[in-house]
């Protein structure tokens, strides 16, 4: 019961700016000792949950930037796919995965003031070589891509906080989904718990995207990365 609440505030948290959760979904089965072998599929499928709520909401809104997801996308999804392909042994994916939580854990929360490429135009190779590398690492991994293609983003200049935010929910579900189909079709399976975890995370999505949190964004990005620094050290004592 702990742990399925852990994960309904992840989602709660992590959809009020566009992101699924994949990371802190990662993080929460981690600590709770979810076999190394069922991490992947399991965060996976609670991605594509919770992407396809918050991608539903945000469309209805108008938020996302078709124009720019494709540019992200189309090269993310068969790259996603690929990641998923590949099943690495346990002790090499809790360090890696664990090595992407802590990098992600760090840009949480050093975001530059200003942005590394001010008033450069994003580019189509551009977004797609990110939305590549983001798609590789994310069915590699089991984390849904959001996390990599946010910061990159806005560091880059490429998009504000908000136009970053539009175009993560979608990214992460095409990439959850075709990440997922390649982590079954190698082998993986997902955690017993799968149906309690996957409603928790669809009610998360839905708090989330309909409630203004009062809280200031510092104080999310710190709690969020002092999670995924926790959950990427278990790992990789693991």
């Amino acid at each position: 019961m702990l742990v399925a609440l852990a994960l309904f505030a992840i989602s709660v948290v992590y959809a009020t700016v566009g992101q699924a959760g994949g990371t802190g979904f990662l993080a929460v089965m981690a600590v709770a000792g979810v076999p190394v072998d069922q991490l992947r599929p399991t965060a996976l499928a609670m991605n594509v949950v919770a992407a396809s709520y918050t991608s539903w909401r945000l469309h209805a809104a108008g938020l996302i930037d078709w124009r720019r997801l494709m540019s992200l996308a189309v090269p993310a999804l068969p790259a996603a796919f690929v990641g998923g392909l590949i099943a690495l042994p346990s002790g090499l994916y809790a360090s890696m995965t664990g090595g992407l939580l802590l990098a992600a854990a760090v840009l949480m929360v050093a975001r530059p003031a200003t942005a590394l490429l001010p008033g450069v135009a994003a580019s189509r190779a551009g977004l797609g070589g990110i939305g590549a590398v983001a798609g590789f690492l994310s069915g590699l991994s089991g984390i849904g891509g959001g996390v990599f293609i946010s910061p990159a983003l806005i560091v880059l200049g490429w998009a504000r906080p908000r136009e970053a935010a539009g175009l993560s929910a979608p990214f992460i579900l095409g990439n959850s989904l075709t990440g997922l189909a390649g982590t079954l079709l190698a082998g993986q399976q997902f955690a017993p718990e799968l149906p309690l975890f996957a409603c928790v995370a669809l009610l998360g999505a839905a708090v989330g995207t309909a409630a203004i949190l009062r809280i200031s964004e510092r104080m999310v990005r710190f709690v969020l990365a002092a999670i995924m620094a926790v959950a990427g050290l278990r790992l990789m004592a693991r």
